[in-house]
Parts: C-alpha cells; structure tokens; sequence
C-alpha cells in the first residue's frame, strides 16, 4: 500500500507551512498536551478568539465543507490531513474553534435545514462563534443513552426549555453557543425520545463550573441548565440519537493523524530527556523507548489505511491503541526523570504553587486517555458487536 501523498497534495503543504510561518503567533501560549481536546486552561482565550478570525479570514476553517455556508477554500481528505499535520508542527495555538467546525457543521450540512446551515455556518467559518458540545452527564457518560437532562417545546415558537445538567463539558466557559443532547419526551427510555438541540450560552438560567483536574488545569466544566432557552432541533423531534451518533462519527480521522505529530515531539523530548539522565544506558528503557517508536509509525500507517472508510469499528480501534500508548509514553517520561520526576521547582513555596512542567503535565493528563472520548470499555464492545459480531450486550 502507497502511503505517500501526490505532487498536488504536496503543494497545498508547502502553502500552508508558508502562511503558517507567515501568520502563526511564537510562543503560543498555554499550549495543550498533544492528546488534549482541548486548550490548556482558558487563560489565552481572548488571543486564541482572534487567532481564530485570522484563520477564518484566510480560508483555513472549513477545508473539508461543501463550500455552500462558507469552508470556501475546497480541499481533499489529503489535504485536511497535510494542514493538520503543518499546523501542528508549526507550534501554533491550541483550536477553540475546532468542535464547531469539526462535529457541529459536518452534521449540520447532514441533518440541519437550510436556515440552520446559513444562521450557524458562516460565523464559524470566519471564526466568530464557538461552540461546546453538551452530551456527558453525571449519570451518562461513555452510556449516552442515560441521558436525563429534560427539555420542554414551546409550540408558539418552536423554541424549548431545558433542565438538567452536563459534566466534562469543554470549552463551556467561553462559548458562544452549546449543542446538547436532552430528553423531550417525557418517560422516554435510552435512546428514544431524545433530541439535538442548539442552545446561546450567554443567558440566564445556565450555571458554568469549571472542574478542576489534577494537573492544575482546568479544562473541563459541569454546566447547569436551570429552563434555559434552546432556539431549535436539528432533525425530527425525538430523532436526537440518530443525529448524535452521526456528529460522533466526526470526532476521529483527520485528527488522528495529526495527533500523532504531537505524539511524535512528546516521545522525542522524553528521548532526550534519557539522553540527559543517562536513563538510555538502560536496556529496558531503550527497549521502551524503541517499542513506543515502532508503535508510533505502526498507528500512522493503519491511520493512513483506514482513513476515509467505512470501518464503523476502525475509529474504536485507534482510540484503543493510542489511548494506552499515550499512557505508557507518560508513565516512561517520569520514569527516565527518576525522583526529581515528582519534584517541583526550588524557588516553590505554598503562596506561589509551581506549574507542571511538560513531562509532569503529560503523565497526568494521560491517565484520562483510557477513560475521556469514550471508554476503553465502550471501544472493546464497538469492536466486538460491529466488527466481530458477537451477540449484543444486554440493556437493562
């Protein structure tokens, strides 16, 4: 199999790594594990909403749109997959407004309506509105179809009233603009009854929390939604489910492939770190090390075969593989460190707590990888039901 991109796929590259050379803030700020969904914390988050009107501008959001509400400049799944990886090795700032462009508008220009696609579509192509995704819950988190949170239609204008509350939620505290997945017919069980509503952030009746982890980030946020407004569903009443699977199917691909390249420089700076401590003159660390390598290039390549199919059970795969590799990078980071690993700096004292450094934040931000995206529980049975064909697990 040719695992290599064409000449056209190559010039649309070297366009983008000039324009990023040209463009990309030095030193982004706060800059996210490669695995992160995230921006490290929000405090560059007024910085990183103009780095996303610069890309807007410039036609970098929306690559892989039809180009009808914006996405104007067209490109192949190569050619996502050759910005992806050039942006990220260009170091430029973590995407706030990738959960728009990425799940949201691809299941819009699927399910929405037309009025939909033009209202929502245009402002995240020019990197005006961002948006978080409502789906987790304190009691249905990797099972979805627990949802509980309620919504009440209101049929002067079609608008609802919803109550409930979301946990994990990214992103929530600087949104403009939330998708979320709420119950609207009342006694409804799993995944019946259950709608994709699109809802402002900004107004009364939304409580945002944020959670913090124990990296001393604070990525993720519990959001209470106490009769706030949702302006409208997208698909059928009580078709939510079909709908949210379908946004689901957006979350891995392209962004598999350039994870990887963050993966790349975070297992290049631990074999540095060897280097240093002579933590290389180990055989079994050097076993480690060359084993993470070949692990490395082996999920390139079954990225790059998978990429475009319809292997319902591919994306499970991958997350599976990486989820745990990533762990085991981080476990082996603390471990060529030895004890200053769990050291902070000299100068720390209780009134001026020390920051993470890179090898600390990447062993404790990993521990979630198994867990965050969908557990490594719920990728096993994906597999085993959609590729394996193994009798379903029962429902209670």
């Amino acid at each position: 199999m040719d695992f290599t991109f064409g000449p056209e796929v190559d010039a649309f590259r070297a366009e983008a790594r000039q324009w990023l050379a040209a463009n990309a803030p030095a030193n982004a700020p706060a800059n996210a594990p490669a695995n992160s969904p995230v921006a490290t914390d929000m405090r560059a988050a007024p910085d990183r909403r103009a780095w996303e009107r610069t890309l807007g501008a410039a036609g970098w959001i929306g690559l892989g749109w039809s180009g009808t509400y914006g996405g104007n400049r067209r490109a192949t799944l190569a050619q996502q997959v050759a910005w992806g990886e050039e942006y990220a090795r260009a170091g430029a700032p973590v995407r706030t407004g990738h959960i728009g462009e990425k799940l949201l508008a691809p299941t819009l220009e699927a399910h929405g309506t037309p009025e939909q696609c033009e209202r929502f579509l245009p402002p995240i192509a020019r990197g005006e509105e961002l948006w978080c995704q409502g789906y987790s819950e304190p009691g249905a988190g990797s099972d979805l179809a627990g949802v509980r949170t309620a919504a009440v239609r209101d049929p002067a204008d079609g608008s609802y009233r919803v109550s409930g509350q979301k946990i994990w939620t990214s992103l929530a505290r600087d949104a403009d603009w939330c998708f979320l997945l709420a119950r609207t017919e009342p006694g409804s069980r799993r995944h019946h009854g259950l709608s994709f509503l699109l809802l402002p952030m900004d107004q009364p009746g939304i409580d945002v929390r944020p959670i913090r982890q124990m990296s001393g980030a604070a990525d993720f946020n519990e959001v209470f939604f106490d009769g706030a407004r949702a302006v409208g569903a997208v698909g059928a009443e009580g078709g939510g489910w079909q709908v949210a699977m379908a946004l689901l199917g957006h979350e891995r691909g392209v962004s598999t492939l350039v994870q990887q390249i963050g993966f790349g420089r975070e297992l290049a700076e631990v074999t540095e770190a060897a280097r240093r401590t002579g933590a290389d003159t180990d055989p079994m660390i050097r076993q480690r090390l060359i084993r993470l390598w070949a692990e490395l290039r082996t999920m390139r390549w079954n990225a790059l075969r998978t990429l475009g199919t319809a292997d319902l059970a591919a994306p499970s795969a991958a997350k599976l593989l990486w989820s745990a590799w990533h762990q085991r990078l981080g476990e082996l980071a603390m471990t060529v460190r030895g004890p200053s690993a769990a050291t902070g700096p000299r100068d720390w004292t209780p009134a001026a707590p020390y920051e993470l450094d890179a090898a600390q934040h990447l062993f404790l931000f990993s521990r979630a990888d198994t867990i965050y995206g969908g557990s490594d529980e719920v990728q096993r049975t994906i597999i085993a039901e959609r590729a394996l064909g193994l009798p379903r697990e029962p429902k209670g």
